[in-house]
């Protein structure tokens, strides 16, 4: 059968390639015009080096953390938004305290060990704590072993981030829960304190901190919790093998007080077609206190600022209002994130689009998606105008903690997913500097985020 294509029929082709054409020339200029902006005219490294070497660390309720509010708020200002302002949230204030110490004792001979208080832990007694230590590779493990094995012992868990993961976020995601939890677990079956393996790959000196959650536990039933080194777990182990009976030994000081007045930073650009619906881009700017943060998540908190920085040296106007936030206490509570989605709920805000940036400044590699069939779909078909970026990552899975507790009728999720092989040789660590992020990299991610967030405000329906 041969079919007839009439004149009208012709046209209508004509003109739909011509649209699809026309579209994706555009695109691919606007994406060529922010990366190029991102690599040549942005601000965000510097900003980084001044939050890392000038203010230094952010713990949530320190003098750090207020600095950073007080610095990015101006610096936001600078960039001539619509409306830069701060939201008021309580935080977690916790303390460390003196540096910990900590040894192993057979005998007359003590053999120190590298070793970190984990976030929100309780202090040893003022005089350390000395008992037999018991090694477990799992909380499975440890609860086989019961109350008779445990009472009145120090717990070692010392199961290692797997090698085999590509993804070393899922390594991280497989043994986490002995940092998060094994200080309640072991604290039920009366041990007296627990020594965790730092989440690492890396075998080096550099204990990893992090947050343990006793949850409802007690005050008084709450036993200390403190992190060693990668090195310094292989040693133990190789040790108790040795003697079985040798004595452990730490003294950590930390201390928590009642909560403080901190604040999340926010600005925007108005929507010029739907102000009222709402794209968010964030990272959260506290940090740990051993390094100064700069890849957990300066990284993201410059980034993020950058996005914003980008469009307005483009003279971009968003269809829809587009809002950079960077969130207090991530690490330790998540009280910035929670206060954020609980606002934005009470106003009934439409969020349309919420995207994280939190898993440090290395190499994008494309994004990790939580959204419904279709918008993973739009989203996915860009591929081809990231492919001369270099990004090819468009997979469905977490997004970012901050953004999770944003809750809309119809919301896109997206992380930032960089290249993650070297990431956890930083995390919650003292060499979390600003030396360990390479500009370049820095600024392509920005870059990244900032062609996903333009595509997505030109196309959303």
């Amino acid at each position: 059968m041969i079919k007839i294509v009439t004149m009208k029929n012709l046209i209508y082709t004509l003109l739909f390639v011509t649209a699809v054409s026309w579209s994706q020339t555009t695109d691919e200029h606007m994406l060529k015009q922010i990366y190029k902006t991102a690599l040549t005219d942005v601000n965000c490294y510097y900003w980084l080096d001044d939050l890392s070497n000038k203010i230094g660390h952010r713990l949530s309720g320190s003098d750090g953390a207020e600095k950073a509010v007080l610095y990015t708020k101006t610096q936001l200002e600078k960039l001539g938004l619509d409306r830069v302002y701060l939201q008021e949230v309580m935080v977690p204030k916790w303390v460390r305290g003196a540096q910990e110490v900590a040894y192993a004792e057979v005998g007359k001979t003590k053999t120190s060990f590298p070793i970190c208080a984990l976030g929100l832990s309780v202090a040893t007694p003022k005089n350390g704590l000395k008992a037999s230590i018991i090694e477990v590779k799992s909380l499975e493990e440890l609860k086989v072993l019961g109350e008779e094995k445990v009472r009145g012992k120090i717990v070692f868990f010392n199961r290692p981030m797997n090698p085999e993961y590509i993804e070393t976020f899922h390594a991280y995601g497989s043994c986490v829960d002995q940092r998060s939890s094994g200080a309640r677990e072991a604290g039920l079956l009366g041990a007296l304190g627990v020594i965790v393996r730092s989440m690492n790959l890396r075998l080096d000196d550099l204990p990893h901190t992090g947050m343990t959650n006793y949850k409802d536990t007690p005050l008084e039933q709450r036993i200390p919790a403190a992190a060693i080194s990668t090195n310094g777990a292989e040693l133990l182990s190789k040790m108790l093998k040795d003697n079985p009976n040798l004595q452990f030994y730490f003294n950590q000081s930390c201390e928590t007080f009642p909560d403080v007045k901190s604040y999340n930073v926010i600005g925007e650009i108005k929507g010029t077609e739907h102000p009222e619906r709402i794209m968010v881009v964030g990272g959260h700017l506290d940090s740990w206190d051993l390094g100064d943060g700069s890849q957990d998540d300066g990284a993201g908190c410059v980034q993020s600022m950058s996005v914003l920085e980008i469009f307005k040296k483009l003279h971009y106007k968003p269809k829809n209002t587009i809002r950079v936030v960077l969130f207090m206490n991530e690490e330790n509570g998540v009280k910035g994130g929670l206060r954020y989605g609980e606002l934005a709920s009470a106003s009934k805000e439409n969020h349309i689009f919420a995207m994280e940036s939190d898993s440090g400044g290395f190499s994008p590699r494309g994004f990790s998606i939580e959204s419904d069939d279709e918008s993973y779909a739009k989203i996915a078909g860009w591929k081809n105008l990231f492919e001369p970026y270099l990004i090819h990552i468009f997979e469905r899975g977490h997004s970012g903690t901050d953004i999770g507790p944003i809750q809309s009728e119809k919301i896109v999720k997206v992380g930032l997913h960089p290249d993650s092989q070297r990431y956890f040789d930083y995390h919650h660590a003292a060499n979390d500097t600003f030396d360990s992020v390479n500009k370049r990299e820095l600024e392509l991610g920005t870059a990244t985020m900032a062609s996903l967030m333009y595509l997505f405000d030109t196309y959303f329906k």
